[in-house]
């Protein structure tokens, strides 16, 4: 009985292929008759194009692929083989289309390779987010996006304002008329008579001195024109169009890497239970090759599955509190948040209360001078660093999920060094605008504290390209002077206090924060610094490789994990809040402050602002009406009707997409309990039987 029913078995897998039965028997081999060709799948043994071509007439059925037919691996090469021999008559037009395809193909897969090959830190990404798990894995990567950023923006920057400033500098048809009072146009950075050795570092660090006559800073851009019979070139209007794109281009960046971030993060699934299923049955990449990278794979995946039960178990636990224990968690909570929130303002009035210190020891010279120069950016970088391991230590006391507790860490600690820049510029331009200590008469005559700063512009952009030389200082000493002398110390002694303390964590939350406040610094100074992102981008190369040091060096494997995929998103998310901050500044600095008068390439002008329609009203007539045209309701009444159109099709779209996956979500868990009923069933049936398993 058993081996006839395997025999009936066979003779079905055998047709489910395609042959009839006697057809897979060599013995009882004969024509095939057309009802065994009905019953069965077919398959088209000519090759593939030539199939899509006879489909397309409508002569036959569409076959079925190679690909999903149940047979043999062999049979499926055998197939294959006899494809290859075919060959099909083709006319020239198909050939070159054939032809053109498959060089586009090779094109295609050759510069994909490439630019996987040539992609930044690839290898050392790969290694961390192996031994490390892919929370510490998305710092790194979200740190490598912002040097591409700073990279590019040099780039446009240089192309824009850098190269045609050095090139028209020598050709250009003179600055423009400056009228203006005398003394609003006395101002001299150059240092007058010999200068000692150690004043060159001095200047270095301040960005004073030869720092300030060059190419850094605002101050030493002209307000040239150069017009020709052919080409002119506006260097103040390239100066603000090029400091506007430069910000559309980094939020277009960071909203484009935003979306694929969320994409992946709802793609992969909120809950544990789909993150689970998707890394047991597809997490594993069998592109690895070598134990080394498949033993990095291995541990990425048991990162992640620790990250899903770590989430599981404190949901469980929190499921089980009764309402008294509820009532004291969220009365914890909101006492430990007034608590950081008190933390944050303290900061605030330290910060506030050292740069009117700072701006009031302008005139010292030499170590001293040089201590009250950074002292704001002393106090700034102390608080960043207090504040947020206070608050880190607040977060861990409120009991929130590993990624809550990352994401509430960092909001405050974003809310902090965002306001405390905020803080230092208000402070400046307290001071600057004479709305403050200083008397009015100082400012009644050029329209800021012309005696104070005579080129404020200048002095802002020094103000943030000290705190990011500082804040690149501050991180090669914390490398050299604590991380590495506690990991030697906790190597080399048994004592108990060594081992209680023991090798640091890298703190995702902490790092992340000192990427956001670095990007804003610049952001806030590239009308000041132009070069700001070059700095910033030589700075965050040398930040990649201190932080790869102490972590695979000095740091141990978190005992905290989260979740990569919400952290990828939430940390672009952050960086939005430091480009807000950017772009206010931008926008107050060029229609509230009255330029300075003695530098800068609108040295000529009542705001900044002013250049453009000045520049619009020296176009011709036929330009004047166009751009009049784009501003006036005929046009931008049609071209919002027309994007509201768009969105509400995107809007509809993703709805129905979320409804269909819902509803593949729902007929994924009937399925499971279906199979689990049918388990059931099977094993009741086996119990009554008595069939042993």
């Amino acid at each position: 009985m058993t081996s006839q029913l395997q025999r009936q078995g066979s003779a079905a897998a055998v047709q489910g292929t395609g042959y009839t039965g006697d057809q897979g028997l060599p013995r009882l081999r004969r024509a095939p008759s057309s009802q065994s060709y009905q019953n069965g799948p077919q398959f088209n043994w000519s090759p593939a194009s030539a199939g899509r071509e006879k489909a397309e007439e409508g002569a036959v059925e569409p076959p079925k692929s190679l690909r999903s037919l149940p047979i043999p691996m062999a049979l499926k090469r055998a197939i294959c083989q006899v494809q290859q021999m075919h060959v099909p008559v083709l006319s020239s037009l198909q050939s070159w289309k054939r032809s053109k395809a498959k060089s586009l193909s090779r094109v295609r897969s050759y510069i994909g390779g490439f630019l996987n090959y040539i992609t930044l830190w690839r290898k050392s990404l790969n290694k961390i987010g192996g031994n490390f798990g892919g929370g510490v894995q998305s710092y790194f990567l979200f740190l490598r996006f912002l040097v591409v950023l700073n990279f590019l923006s040099f780039m446009l920057i240089a192309g824009f304002v850098l190269i045609p400033s050095i090139v028209f500098r020598s050709v250009a048809s003179g600055p423009m008329n400056i009228t203006g009072p005398a003394e609003c146009l006395q101002y001299d950075p150059n240092p007058q008579g010999l200068v000692k050795f150690h004043n060159y570092f001095l200047d270095l660090l301040t960005g004073t001195g030869f720092m300030e006559s060059s190419y850094l800073f605002y101050g030493y851009y002209n307000n040239t024109m150069v017009a020709g019979s052919d080409f002119s070139y506006n260097i103040p209007l390239a100066y603000l169009f090029t400091a506007i794109f430069y910000f559309a281009f980094c939020l277009l960046c960071i909203t484009a890497r935003m979306g694929t971030a969320f994409r992946v993060a709802v793609a992969t699934g909120g809950g544990a239970i789909g993150s689970y299923s998707r890394i047991v049955f597809t997490g594993w990449d069998f592109g690895c090759l070598g134990d080394r990278a498949m033993k990095l794979k291995q541990k990425n995946i048991i990162y992640q599955l620790q990250v899903d039960l770590e989430e599981e178990r404190i949901k469980n636990k929190a499921a089980t509190l009764t309402l008294g224990q509820k009532i004291f968690l969220y009365s914890l909570r909101i006492f430990l948040s007034l608590v950081a929130f008190g933390l944050i303002i303290a900061a605030f009035f330290s910060i506030f209360a050292a740069t009117n210190f700072s701006q009031g020891k302008t005139g010292e010279v030499g170590v001293l001078g040089l201590f009250f120069e950074y002292l704001p950016s002393i106090v700034i970088t102390a608080g960043n660093f207090v504040v947020p391991l206070l608050c880190d230590q607040i977060a861990l006391l409120e009991r929130y999920d590993p990624s809550i507790t990352v994401i509430v860490a960092l909001l405050r600690s974003v809310f902090l060094r965002m306001v405390s820049l905020s803080v230092l510029l208000f402070t400046l331009w307290n001071q600057i605008t004479c709305k403050q200590r200083v008397s009015a008469e100082d400012c009644t005559l050029c329209h800021y504290n012309y005696k104070s700063y005579p080129c404020w512009e200048t002095r802002v952009g020094q103000e943030m390209y000290k705190l990011a030389l500082f804040d690149l200082i501050i991180t090669i000493a914390m490398l050299v002077l604590v991380e590495f002398p506690r990991r030697m110390v906790v190597d080399g002694s048994s004592s108990k206090l060594a081992q209680w303390v023991g090798r640091q964590e890298f703190q995702v939350p902490a790092n992340v924060l000192g990427l956001v406040y670095g990007q804003t610094v610049v952001w806030t100074g590239a009308l000041f610094c132009p070069l700001l992102p070059v700095i910033n981008t030589l700075k965050f190369v040398i930040v990649f490789y201190c932080k790869k040091i102490t972590l695979f060096y000095n740091c141990r494997p978190a005992t905290k994990t989260f979740r990569s995929t919400w952290a990828t998103a939430f940390f672009l998310l952050v960086l939005l809040f430091g480009w807000s901050l950017g772009l206010l500044v931008l926008i107050y600095s060029m229609a509230q402050i009255h330029p300075s008068m003695s530098c800068g390439p609108f040295r000529s002008l009542i705001s900044m602002w002013t250049i453009v329609p000045n520049s619009f009203y020296n176009l011709s007539q036929t330009s004047q009406d166009f751009l009049f045209y784009l501003g006036s309701q005929r046009f931008s009444i049609p071209l919002f009707l027309f994007f509201s159109v768009v969105m509400c099709y995107f809007i509809a779209l993703a709805s129905v997409h979320g409804k269909s996956v819902n509803l593949l979500k729902t007929q994924l868990k009937l399925e499971a309990r279906d199979k689990q009923f049918l388990v059931k069933q099977i094993e009741e049936l086996s119990r009554t039987l008595g069939v042993a398993r």
